[in-house]
């Protein structure tokens, strides 16, 4: 009894992620990207798009997985309410990269660019998933103009991700 609430002790801290140490008043890190948008190469520096108003940067585990894919598309179905408030979206990962030119065409309705993670930004950004090495957490920023995150939201469930993002960029606005 004893040596099975250790092993489920155990697995429950293995299968969780490490949770992003960034949180919403630091500063965002600098990096550039490469990745694909539409089917076509693509690169993304964060303080030349912060230039034109704020980001929105999620991180998810891997290409072509189911929730991946759902929250790839919830993404793509909400970008004009993103784009309505001045944000670009951007998507990054770990894990598949190999496939996120096809990725950016049938999961992102070539709505924004999906990028491979870039070297030092797994401990940057704090969002290595435990369970599985190699590959990213679920996990959304967004990051004024100023560099400065608004919001940490670390959550593999897909589903709250944009609502959360959206939020935070309305009351963003608002404070204006």
């Amino acid at each position: 009894m004893i040596r099975s609430i250790v092993a489920a002790s155990a697995a429950l801290a293995l299968s969780t992620a490490v949770f992003a140490e960034l949180e919403p008043g630091d500063t965002a890190p600098d990096f550039t990207v490469s990745g694909f948008q539409a089917g076509e190469p693509a690169e993304f520096t964060l303080s030349e798009a912060l230039a034109n108003g704020p980001v929105v940067l999620f991180f998810f585990p891997a290409a072509f997985t189911g929730g991946c894919e759902a929250q790839a598309a919830s993404f793509a179905e909400s970008i004009d309410e993103f784009e309505a408030l001045g944000a670009q979206v951007i998507g990054i990962t770990a894990g598949n990269t190999d496939r996120l030119a096809e990725f950016s065409t049938q999961h992102c309705a070539s709505a924004f660019p999906v990028f491979a993670i870039a070297d030092g930004m797994m401990s940057e950004y704090e969002v290595g998933l435990m369970m599985r090495p190699g590959w990213t957490q679920r996990t959304t920023y967004v990051i004024g103009a100023d560099q400065t995150i608004a919001l940490e939201y670390t959550e593999m469930s897909p589903y709250e991700h944009v609502d959360r993002s959206l939020a935070a960029l309305r009351a963003m606005s608002d404070a204006q």
